[in-house]
């Protein structure tokens, strides 16, 4: 018996389970792994299949059975963080964005970077005026198709690629026109660095939004960045702290809060409240992992070391931009080929919200917008413009990162829960989301009375100051009440010994002294004799029934 289940045991550790990884440029690197195997084994087998030696910016990213998004720790196995069924699928990202991506040592690092920050413009996180939009999307262009060929490239070309998650005719006729005149003769690698020069000098450069609400309930999304904290409201940054003035980030429940001490001894705590307690243990793992990273020795270490690689480049092979309309894609109402011309500027096809959870991908359908002033916005709420088609009009509508809360791969049944976050926080969800998933959507007096409950939440924590002191207060008359519990304990068990037949020197020693003596005969002894009488009692009432 004792060797069957040795057996069992042995082979149940040896089981092997198949992981799937989807990489940055869409494609995805499968592999089977032990037991016991930790993160640390997963990565390291990535980097190797991806020839990758400049490591410590990038992590693997996954989300858990609860929906809640992940980084994979390395020194622990990974089957046991991610408590799903196998297969097991995750995302290969950038985690730490490198401060000045154009010192990294190796293209293939600055290659791999440029596919994160690429992303990062198409799903609405690098947030950009026009003019710069332009430019970036001229020099993934000119990286990803070469120089322009009037034989290859005809009118209208650029219109078949999707940069943004909106854009407009003449936004599309700009980035043409740089193609053209502005990028010729740059080789891909030239492009990609121009590309990240210019993306990091955008105040959203790195950006990872965490949704959650300020004191006053209002929608608030937290980012970390190499150069320190950010609060983003609408299309604004509300705040922005260097990382050497946050002196301490803290937790407690689904509350978020940072310390900050700036110039002239001035102190400040920022709370916010995240969605869940699991949310905000998050978005607090994350912040003190950026800030080790960013505000120690340790991201000048990682260019120390990077510094220190010698070998000869290894072979890129990139992606090919694809058209989009020649890939697979998720379409969120109808192709635009088949809208007259003269509607295409009222037509929105809703791809942020939705995509990037499903799919993850890069590419997707056309879509236009109208623009809206200089400042590219990427993100427009849709509604129905007409009864018998299925399309979405326009509006002006500030930042939201709420639709990037899901970048890694989830099933389709989460749009149920996406739904949920995006209706609380006021935003609406595109038709075909609302068809998917109208059999499991909440009902409006659920999201009401949901909504009800955040606003409560958030009002009950206005004075986080008043909380901390009766917590405090709390957690010292438990010490007393415990620490008097054991010394009663302590007391009753030395009296007990004592009065016991135990020959031992130092009990003998007590027993001898005057003040036992007078303990022993005018308290212990008619105490003893009045639980005799009691036991006594209590026997013989049970035997005469």
């Amino acid at each position: 018996m004792l060797s069957r289940l040795m057996s069992g045991s042995s082979r149940s550790l040896e089981r092997e389970y198949s992981c799937t990884v989807r990489l940055l440029d869409d494609s995805e690197y499968t592999c089977t792994i032990q037991r016991d195997a930790k993160g640390q084994y997963l990565f390291d087998l990535l980097c190797h299949h991806l020839n990758l030696l400049e490591k410590d910016y990038f992590g693997i990213r996954f989300v858990d059975p609860d929906k809640q998004r992940h980084w994979l720790e390395f020194t622990k196995s990974v089957v046991k963080q991610l408590r799903s069924q196998p297969p097991f699928t995750m995302c290969f990202r950038v985690k730490f964005y490198p401060a000045d991506p154009a010192a990294l040592k190796e293209e293939i690092t600055r290659y791999l970077v440029f596919l994160q920050i690429k992303r990062d413009l198409y799903h609405g996180r690098l947030l950009c005026k026009t003019s710069d939009a332009a430019l970036l999307a001229a020099y993934i262009l000119q990286a990803e198709i070469g120089d322009y060929d009037p034989g290859k490239h005809p009118e209208g070309y650029s219109s078949k690629f999707q940069f943004f998650p909106k854009h407009s005719e003449k936004l599309e006729r700009k980035i043409a026109e740089i193609h053209k005149t502005e990028l010729s003769g740059q080789t891909p690698a030239t492009s990609e660095l121009n590309f990240l020069r210019k993306a990091q000098t955008l105040e959203t450069y790195g950006v990872d939004p965490h949704p959650c609400k300020d004191v006053s309930g209002n929608a608030a999304f937290l980012a970390f960045t190499p150069f320190g904290f950010v609060v983003l409201q609408g299309n604004k940054r509300v705040h922005f702290i260097k990382w050497n003035e946050v002196t301490k980030l803290k937790f407690e429940g689904k509350t978020f809060y940072l310390y900050v001490s700036q110039k002239e001894e001035k102190k400040i705590i920022l709370t916010y409240f995240a969605p869940t307690p699991e949310a905000c243990k998050h978005l607090w793992k994350c912040g003190i992992e950026n800030q080790a990273f960013y505000n120690g020795r340790v991201a000048k270490e990682v260019m120390e070391s990077s510094a220190k690689i010698k070998r000869e480049p290894p072979e890129i092979h990139r992606a090919g931009m694809v058209p989009s309309r020649s890939c697979p894609s998720i379409t969120h109402g109808p192709r635009l080929s088949s809208v007259p011309r003269t509607r295409r500027r009222a037509v929105h096809i809703s791809i942020m919200e939705g995509l990037e959870s499903l799919r993850d991908s890069a590419h997707s359908t056309p879509v236009r917008a109208s623009s809206h002033g200089d400042t590219f916005l990427p993100h427009a709420r849709s509604g129905r413009a007409d009864s018998n088609e299925r399309v979405a009009v326009i509006a002006d509508e500030a930042y939201s990162p709420a639709d990037s809360v899901l970048p890694t791969p989830v099933a389709e049944h989460s749009l149920e829960l996406m739904l949920l976050s995006r209706q609380i926080n006021g935003a609406t969800c595109s038709i075909e989301e609302e068809k998917e998933s109208e059999a499991s959507t909440p009902t409006a007096a659920e999201l009401e009375a949901l909504g009800g409950e955040l606003r409560a939440l958030c009002q009950g924590h206005g004075r986080p100051e008043e909380e901390q002191v009766n917590k405090f207060v709390l957690s010292v008359l438990r010490l007393l009440l415990v620490t008097m519990g054991l010394l009663f304990v302590l007391l009753l068990l030395l009296i007990i010994l004592t009065e016991s037949d135990l020959d031992i020197a130092f009990f003998r020693d007590i027993r001898q002294t005057p003040e036992f003596e007078q303990f022993h005969y005018q308290y212990f002894c008619p105490l003893r004799r009045w639980f005799a009488c009691k036991i006594r009692s209590v026997v013989s009432l049970l035997i005469d029934t």
